[in-house]
């Protein structure tokens, strides 16, 4: 008897993207399911393409309308976002897995696997010092599935690879020489996510005088004026990606690179799901709940202050001005080196 399976994960995008590990758990303990994504518009071109999911609807009133009136056989919610709870918690469904809303619209664990994951939600000691769960061993907990290193699924069209194939050897990368991808973005929902553009002039300094590789700088466009900054004041060959790239044509430029240099943000997660090498870097969101599949690794602050999830900083010496940058050349070299 085929399954009907609703998941809802709004956003961000680099959330929805770690969660598509969830669908290959989903397929082995309900093999003859339908699976629908409720997402907001921002994320829906990381799921489209992906074989594991018959339907990605984009957030809007009358999709909640009409999702509300049906009935499914299993409602995964992952998200905490009001919108998203609160259709967990009206929508018919024979078991419904992790957040809702109570009586009085207030978050809540749907069953006793998600309890833990509100609990961190709720307790900064347990989230930032305590647990040791990644993100991917706490969905599954959630949707009682059991974890077995799960990988992203992201899906490259020929047209993407095709974008990325173009640039490289436009570009005159020919794969004779490793490429290093530098990643400036830093969302907007936290303070201080990634090095000052300053220290990232720096890095790439570094990169260039230690390791003698190509570098490629990679952003979206609220990085336009930060990348600018930095190829005019380098001093040094960098190779320029744009920032104005399709998400899914961003992803091809970072699948084509030996080594992804990236803070906890989208690029980071793209790079995971494409397997590839990351030196991620880390000061105020927890690098225990990401999954690095033992590819590449970890360079985290020695802030005392970190982790700690604010949107403002005052301090004029952040967390991620802690970060030794030859700390992050060390983590480069030893992925070259494995």
């Amino acid at each position: 008897m085929t399954q009907k399976i609703l998941i809802i994960k709004l956003g961000s995008a680099g959330d929805v993207l770690r969660t598509t590990a969830i669908l290959s758990g989903l397929k082995g303990k309900y093999p003859d399911s339908v699976i629908t994504w409720l997402v907001y518009e921002n994320g829906r071109q990381l799921l489209e393409g992906n074989t594991n999911i018959d339907k990605v609807i984009s957030y809007s009133i009358g999709s909640v309308e009409a999702l509300s009136k049906e009935n499914f056989d299993v409602v995964l919610s992952l998200d905490k976002a009001p919108e998203g709870i609160k259709l967990a918690s009206v929508i018919g469904a024979k078991e419904k897995y992790g957040f809702g809303a109570d009586e009085k619209g207030e978050l809540c664990p749907l069953n006793k696997g998600a309890e833990y994951s509100y609990r961190l939600g709720i307790d900064d000691e347990l989230k930032f010092f305590e647990n040791k769960k990644t993100y991917q061993e706490l969905i599954y907990e959630m949707a009682a599935l059991d974890y077995k290193k799960n990988p992203y699924e992201l899906i490259l069209n020929n047209e993407n690879v095709e974008f990325a194939d173009n640039f490289f050897k436009a570009n005159n990368l020919d794969g004779s020489q490793a490429v290093i991808g530098v990643n400036t973005g830093s969302g907007k929902a936290f303070a201080n996510k990634n090095l000052r553009k300053e220290k990232i002039i720096q890095l790439i300094r570094l990169l260039d005088k230690e390791l003698g590789a190509k570098v490629l700088l990679l952003g979206g466009p609220s990085e336009k004026e930060i990348n600018n900054y930095i190829m005019k004041n380098a001093g040094c060959g960098i190779i320029d990606g744009g920032c104005e790239n399709r998400i899914k044509d961003f992803s091809a430029l970072v699948n084509e690179c030996s080594v992804i240099i990236a803070a906890d943000t989208l690029a980071m997660h793209i790079a995971i799901a494409l397997k590839k090498p990351v030196a991620a870097l880390f000061g105020p969101t927890c690098s225990q709940e990401i999954d690095l599949y033992d590819r590449g690794s970890k360079v985290i602050t020695k802030a005392k202050c970190g982790p700690c999830y604010k949107n403002k900083c005052d301090k004029k010496i952040t967390c991620m001005d802690k970060i030794d940058l030859n700390e992050i050349v060390k983590a480069v070299s030893s992925i070259f080196v494995s």
